[in-house]
This record gives C-alpha cells, structure tokens and sequence, in this order.
C-alpha cells in the first residue's frame, strides 16, 4: 500500500479486511485479544479510536505480517514500529550465518532463500547446478527473481516436465500475495503473458494416491523429482528478517535420491 492510500485509509476496514481473511468473527478476536466484541466492533467502525498497543495486540492474534501491521499504524495516526535493515546491515550478520549454515547443511539436495519480493538472496552449490543450468545470463543477474526464473522460456520452463501444474501453482500463490502486497503485482502482470505449452489448470484435483505435486525437472538425459519445503524465522522483529524464506528441496523418489547422493 503506498504512503497516500495508507493517509487516505482508515484503520478500522482495514482490520476487519484481516479479521475476514483470517475467516473469524468479532467475538472470537475479542477473545483472543481480551476485550469485548463491542469494542472490537467499534474500532472496525471507527466509532472507538484503538491505542498504539490495541492495535498490535488485534494484529498479532491475526498473524497481519510486519510489513502490514505498519500499514494498521499508519492508518491509526501512529509511527511504524517495525524497521526494514539490509541484509549488508551488521545487525542481520547472525541472521546471514545461520542461511548460510542451512544451506551447506543441505546439501546434497538443493536449496536457495528469498526475500519478500521472492528474489534470490543465497543458494547452495546443488541448486546452482542443478537448477539453473542452462538458464539465459539475465534471469541470473541480481535480483534474480525465482519465480521469474522457473517460469520465463529462458529460464527453467523448457525443462519442467510438468510446467502447467507449476505455472497454476506459483501463479495462484503469487495473486494471492499480490492482493496484499502491491509490490508483487507488476511480477505477476508479467508471468501472467509467459507461454506456456501445456494446459494450465484452474483447479487441481488430486488423484486418489496422490499426496503432493513435485517438481519433475530434465537435467540432462535424466528426470528428477523433488518436494519442496518452505521455513521462515518465527521471531523475526525487522521486516526484511521476517519475510526471509528457505526453500529446501528434496528427492521425491528412490531414482532423484540416488542421483543426488551418487549412490
């Protein structure tokens, strides 16, 4: 949300737009928080102007990000509270360290970690190898951006076996994202006009023995298939920290496994 919509914003629709993508009621977040319904209410409504702590009491037990718990304060009147440092800051040096030591902790199997705007911010010797080869220079020129990157012709989609099933994936995700955060719309404006040249389903349904879509990737005369697992740091105070995603990825069958392990 940019400065002007947040000054033109008032903060009692936007908690309720967050109570009711967290699909609860009034009554059950003024139990969470410890008030009374009408007071939750009342804010919603603007009739009762909510203090600095209320606010971020409501925004926690609806688990609003960081990012967008700003938003609420600015909205109410109030200072944002939560700071956005660099990764270069010295302040994230430990955060910085422990991605490094998960990445190398992975291997062999591949894993990379994204920021907010899902750009590539470290990746481990597997991934690079086994991800990327191929891939066009400019996809890979910082800020290379994942999504980007499995879904454009030069990039990783000419060898993703099946690209329509991921194409919906990510792209179903990414929208959902974007209607939160205006930062990601111009991406997903732009993966939408990617081609594609497999059907793109508007709506998976799962097969009777199937329990996940993996990735099934050619690299080179082989298919692999990998399941992909995401972790986030849980107690994360400073916006680029709690938007920073690890992304690890392992064998989906006996084949990818032995690839990987040489065995």
């Amino acid at each position: 949300m940019t400065v002007d919509a947040v000054e033109r914003a008032q903060v009692g629709p936007l908690l309720a737009q967050w109570r009711r993508r967290r699909g609860i009621s009034q009554l059950e977040l003024a139990n969470l928080a410890g008030v009374s319904a009408r007071h939750v209410g009342f804010v919603e409504t603007g009739r009762s102007q909510p203090s600095r702590e209320m606010l971020l009491r409501l925004a926690e037990h609806l688990d609003v990000p960081l990012r967008d718990r700003n938003t609420l304060l600015l909205a109410a009147g109030y200072a944002p509270v939560f700071q956005e440092k660099a990764l270069d800051d010295p302040a994230m040096r430990p955060v910085l360290d422990a991605v490094r030591r998960v990445l190398h902790g992975h291997r062999p199997y591949p894993a990379l970690v994204l920021d907010g705007r899902r750009n590539i911010v470290a990746s481990n010797e597997p991934f690079d190898r086994l991800f990327t080869a191929g891939v066009a220079p400019h996809l890979l020129a910082p800020p290379a951006n994942v999504l980007r990157l499995v879904l454009h012709p030069d990039g990783m989609a000419p060898r993703i076996v099946n690209l329509g099933q991921w194409r919906a994936k990510l792209l179903t995700g990414l929208a959902r994202r974007a209607a939160l955060d205006e930062r990601l719309r111009p991406l997903h404006e732009e993966l939408l006009g990617y081609p594609c040249d497999q059907p793109v389903p508007e709506l998976h349904v799962p097969g009777p023995d199937e329990i996940m879509i993996p990735l099934e990737l050619r690299h080179g005369d082989r298919e692999l298939s990998f399941i992909g697992t995401i972790a986030t740091f849980g107690t994360a105070r400073d916006l680029t920290m709690a938007e920073l995603i690890i992304e690890s990825f392992f064998p989906a069958d006996d084949r990818t496994a032995a690839y990987l392990t040489g065995s």
